[in-house]
C-alpha cells in the first residue's frame, strides 16, 4: 500500500513506490489552492511592480548587493541599518518558532516554499498525466509514443517553470528590466547564470522528484517540531475513540449502514477506507498518531469530511484539533498551556515593535569623522599645529541634499576644507579637513565640537566632539 511504503523506514521503498496523492475538494484544499496563487503571483509580479519612492530605486523589491543596499517599499536599508534587517529576521525566525509551538506545522502544509511548488509540479502532472488512477496506469504502461509525448511534456513544462522561478530570483538583485534583456542578450554578470542554473535544477529535482523527501530527510523544521508541539498544539488529529469504537473500524456493509447500526454494534465510525491516506502528500495514515510526516495541510480531513458526508455520519472525525481537547488534560495544565500561548503571543508582539520602531527611527544620512593618523600632529612653518580629519557622508534619502559644517569651541580661521557638501540621492561623499592652531591656543585646546546639518532637514543635524592633539 502506498501508506506502508511511506511510513516504511527503509528509504529505498519509497524511490522505488513514489506516492501519487489523490485529488480531493474542501475546505483545505481551497485553502491551500488560494495562498498557492497569491504566492505565485507575488513572487512572479513583485520584481515587475513600479514603486515610486524618496530612493529613487523604481522597483517595489530590490536587493542592490552591489551597491550595499536593500529597497523593500519605502524602506531602504544600509549597511548601517543591520539591525533593521536583523530584527525582520528575529521576527520572521520568531513567527515560525510559535506557529510551531501553537499550530504545529501549519507553516510546512501552506506556506512552506517546497509544498508550493510541489503542488504547483503536480497540477501540471494532473494536467497533463491525469488523476492518480491515471498516473499510476501511465506509470505501468509499456513505453508507447503516447507515454513518451505525456510524460516528455510534463518535464518540460516541470523546466519551465523551474527556470522561470529561478530568472525571476535573479531580478530580485537589479533593474529587473535592465537585467531580463542582459540575460537574454549573454550581457549579464556570469553570477546570474550560476544562480539561474543551480536554481533550476534544484527547483526541478526538489518539486519533480525528491518532494516528501525533502520533508522525511532534508527539512530541519520538521525535526524539532516534534520537540515543540505539546498538548495544546492544534494541529491534524484523529478522534481515535469515536473512529474505532469499541471492535474497530468496519467498512460500510448492508448491517452497518447507518449510524445507529454502527453504535449498537460498537464499530467505530471510520470505515477504513484509506482515503485519508491515499491524499497525504507525505503518504502519512494520520490515524497511527502523530508522526514527523505530517505537514498540517489538512487534506486528510477534507477527505474524512467528504466520506463522512457519504456515509451520513458526522464530519470532524479527522480535525484541527488541541489533544487536551481529545484526551483528558488536567485544569492545571490547561491554565499552563494557556499562559504558554500568551507568552508567545507577547514575544512575537514585542518582536514586531521592535523592529517597527527601528525601522520607523532611521537616520536620513549617516556621517563618520575620523582623525588621521599620520602624522597626529603636523607643525608649520609658521609654528602653528595642525590635525588632519576626515568626514564621510552618506545620504540615505532619495533626493539631493546639502550638508553644512560647523565648528565650535574654535577660534575663527582655524578650520581649512569644505564647510558645505552636496551629496546625491543614496551616494557617500569623503572629505578632508584640518584644524591648524597656533602654540599657545593649540596647548589650551584640547577638543571642540563638529555639527553636520542638513539643509531640508535641520532637525536631523549631528554633533560629534573631536579630539585636537598639540603633541
Amino acid at each position: 500500500m502506498q501508506a506502508e511504503a511511506a511510513l516504511s523506514s527503509h528509504t529505498s521503498v519509497r524511490k522505488v513506490i513514489p506516492i501519487i496523492p489523490y485529488s480531493v475538494k474542501g475546505r483545505y484544499r481551497n485553502v491551500k489552492s488560494i495562498i498557492l496563487n497569491i504566492a505565485f503571483a507575488i513572487y512572479f509580479f513583485l520584481p515587475w511592480m513600479p514603486w515610486e519612492n524618496d530612493s529613487g530605486a523604481g522597483q517595489a523589491i530590490l536587493l542592490d548587493i552591489q551597491h550595499s543596499r536593500f529597497y523593500i517599499f519605502n524602506l531602504v536599508l544600509f549597511p548601517q541599518d543591520l539591525m533593521v534587517l536583523l530584527g525582520i529576521l528575529v521576527f520572521a525566525a520568531i513567527l515560525l518558532f510559535v506557529s510551531a509551538a501553537m499550530f504545529g506545522r501549519i507553516f510546512c502544509g501552506f506556506f512552506c516554499f517546497q509544498t508550493l511548488w510541489t503542488d504547483a509540479f503536480r497540477f501540471i502532472e494532473k494536467w497533463i498525466q491525469g488523476e492518480a488512477q491515471a498516473q499510476k496506469r501511465l506509470r505501468n504502461a509499456p513505453w508507447s509514443a503516447k507515454k513518451i509525448a505525456l510524460i516528455a511534456s510534463t518535464h518540460a513544462l516541470w523546466l519551465l517553470l523551474s527556470f522561470a522561478t529561478a530568472l525571476t530570483f535573479t531580478l530580485y538583485f537589479a533593474d529587473a528590466g535592465k537585467l531580463l534583456g542582459d540575460i537574454f542578450a549573454g550581457q549579464a554578470a556570469i553570477a546570474a547564470y550560476i544562480t539561474i542554473s543551480v536554481l533550476t535544477s534544484t527547483t526541478y529535482v526538489a518539486a519533480g522528484f525528491a518532494r516528501e523527501d525533502i520533508c522525511f530527510v532534508a527539512c530541519p523544521y520538521g525535526k524539532f517540531q516534534g520537540v515543540m508541539q505539546d498538548p495544546s498544539t492544534v494541529t491534524v488529529i484523529y478522534d481515535r475513540a469515536r473512529g474505532e469504537g469499541v471492535k474497530g473500524r468496519q467498512a460500510p456493509t448492508a448491517q452497518l449502514k447507518t449510524p445507529q447500526s454502527r453504535q449498537e454494534q460498537e464499530f467505530g465510525d471510520c470505515i477504513d477506507c484509506n482515503y485519508c491516506v491515499n491524499v497525504c502528500p507525505t503518504g502519512v495514515d494520520i490515524r497511527k498518531g502523530f508522526q514527523i510526516g505530517c505537514i498540517s495541510c489538512g487534506l486528510c480531513v477534507d477527505a474524512c469530511n467528504n466520506i463522512m458526508d457519504s456515509v451520513k455520519l458526522p464530519r470532524g472525525l479527522i480535525r484541527f484539533d488541541r489533544d487536551e481537547n481529545i484526551k483528558e488534560t488536567d485544569q492545571g495544565m490547561k491554565r499552563w498551556s494557556r499562559i504558554k500561548r500568551g507568552g508567545y503571543m507577547s514575544m512575537l508582539a514585542a518582536s514586531a515593535i521592535f523592529t517597527w520602531h527601528l525601522a520607523s527611527s532611521l537616520e536620513p544620512y549617516t556621517a563618520i569623522v575620523e582623525q588621521g593618523r599620520q602624522p597626529l600632529v603636523t607643525q608649520l612653518s609658521d609654528g602653528s599645529l595642525r590635525n588632519r580629519y576626515q568626514v564621510r557622508i552618506t545620504n540615505k534619502t532619495g533626493e539631493r541634499e546639502t550638508y553644512h559644517i560647523q565648528t565650535s569651541g574654535l577660534p575663527e580661521g582655524s578650520f581649512r576644507g569644505w564647510q558645505r557638501i552636496v551629496v546625491p540621492a543614496g551616494k557617500s561623499y569623503t572629505s578632508d579637513f584640518s584644524v591648524s592652531l597656533a602654540g599657545p591656543m593649540a596647548a589650551r585646546t584640547n577638543r571642540f565640537s563638529l555639527t553636520i546639518t542638513p539643509e531640508k532637514q535641520p532637525g536631523a543635524a549631528k554633533t560629534q566632539e573631536m579630539s585636537f592633539f598639540a603633541k
